[in-house]
C-alpha cells in the first residue's frame, strides 16, 4: 500500500510548528523536521525549535542531531529524513514532514539524487580565497561554464552555494545539477503551506524576535561562545545568532542588532516564498490571517488522504 506522507510547509513565523503539533495529536503522528538550523543542539531559542511541552505532546526527529562544529550536508538531511520516515511508518504511525527549509523539503519530496561526499576542505579554502580575490563573480562565472543549470539556479552573491556546487563538481565529476536529477519517491503526498498577508508576516516575525529576545537569546549566544565555538562557524552566522554575536563583540547596539535580525528575517521569509510559491499547484495553501488553521488542514488530510481523527481536537 503506499505510504502516505502530510507536509505543513511556508515562510517562518506562520505557525507550522503549533499546527503540526495539533495535527499529530489526532492523527496519531510523529513530526520529522526539515529546518537546516533546527538540527544543530544548543541553538533552541535562535531557532524557534519546538519547546518542551511541545516535543511531549509529539515525537520529533531531526532536532538536535549534531554539535555546532560539524560539518551538515543536504544528503546527510535525505539519508536521515528518509530513515526517519520508515521507521514511523514501520511502527504504524502517521509522519508529518515540518519545516521552512525549501531545499530540504523539495529534495525529499521530489527524490533529489545527491552526491554524498566528504567536505574538500582545502578546496574550499582555495575557492575562498579566489572569492576575496577576483569577487564572487569570478567563481559564478567559471561554475557557468561547468553547469549552466546550476548556475542559472544559485545567485552569483551566494559565494557558500557557489562554492558547494564547484566542489561537488571537482570532487565527482560530475555536476551538482546531475546529482539534483529528481526521481519522485513512491508516497502519496499531501502538501499543506501556511500564508498570510506581507505586513501581516512581518508583524508576526517581530512578534516573534521581540519574544526570543526576552526568552534570553543574548544568553544563549553567550554560552555557546562561553563554550569555545566560533562565532565563524556556519552554524552560528544565521539570522539571530549572527547579530547578537555582533552585539556581544561590541559591534552592534542591543537595538540595532534586534533591528537587523527583523529585517534579516522578513528577507528571508521573501526568499522562503521563491521555494514554496503561492501559484504552485501542488501546494494546498492556507491563509493563517483568517483564523486558526487547524481545521482546514484536519479537512483537507481527510479528504485528500482519507486518514481519520484517531482523538478529539483539544488540549
Amino acid at each position: 500500500m503506499t505510504q502516505k506522507l502530510v507536509a505543513i510547509v511556508g515562510p517562518t513565523a506562520t505557525g507550522k510548528t503549533a499546527l503540526a503539533v495539533d495535527l499529530a495529536r489526532i492523527l496519531d503522528c510523529e513530526i520529522v523536521g526539515a529546518d537546516s538550523r533546527q538540527v544543530y543542539r544548543r541553538m533552541d531559542i535562535g531557532t524557534a525549535k519546538p519547546t518542551l511541552e511541545e516535543r511531549s505532546l509529539a515525537p520529533h526527529h531531526l532536532i538536535d542531531v549534531i554539535d555546532l562544529d560539524q560539518e551538515f550536508s543536504l544528503a546527510q538531511y535525505l539519508e536521515l529524513a528518509v530513515a526517519a520516515l520508515e521507521d514511523v511508518w514501520s511502527r504504524g504511525k502517521q509522519p508529518l514532514l515540518v519545516g521552512g527549509s525549501g531545499q530540504y523539503v523539495w529534495a525529499l519530496l521530489e527524490g533529489w539524487r545527491v552526491p554524498r561526499l566528504p567536505p574538500q576542505r582545502e578546496l574550499r579554502r582555495e575557492l575562498d580565497e579566489r572569492a576575496a580575490r577576483e569577487g564572487a563573480g569570478a567563481l559564478h562565472g567559471e561554475l557557468a561554464q561547468v553547469d549552466p543549470k546550476a548556475a542559472a539556479r544559485i545567485d552569483p552573491r551566494n559565494v557558500r552555494r557557489v562554492i558547494r556546487a564547484l566542489e561537488v563538481y571537482r570532487a565527482s565529476g560530475h555536476p551538482i545539477s546531475y546529482w539534483q536529477e529528481k526521481g519522485p519517491p513512491p508516497w502519496q503526498t499531501l502538501i499543506l503551506g501556511l500564508t498570510c498577508p506581507r505586513q501581516d508576516l512581518y508583524q508576526r516575525i517581530d512578534a516573534r524576535v521581540d519574544a526570543m529576545m526576552e526568552a534570553g537569546l543574548v544568553d544563549e549566544v553567550r554560552a555557546l561562545l562561553a563554550l569555545g565555538y566560533s562565532p565563524s562557524l556556519a552554524s552560528l552566522s544565521g539570522i539571530g545568532h549572527r547579530q547578537v554575536g555582533q552585539y556581544l563583540a561590541g559591534e552592534l547596539d542591543q537595538a540595532t542588532a534586534v533591528a537587523r535580525i527583523k529585517t534579516a528575517t522578513h528577507r528571508l521569509a521573501r526568499q522562503q516564498y521563491t521555494w514554496f510559491r503561492l501559484d504552485d499547484g501542488r501546494i494546498r495553501w492556507i491563509d493563517v490571517s483568517l483564523g486558526a488553521p487547524f481545521e482546514e488542514a484536519a479537512r483537507l488530510v481527510e479528504s485528500e488522504l482519507g486518514l481519520r481523527r484517531r482523538v478529539a481536537h483539544g488540549r
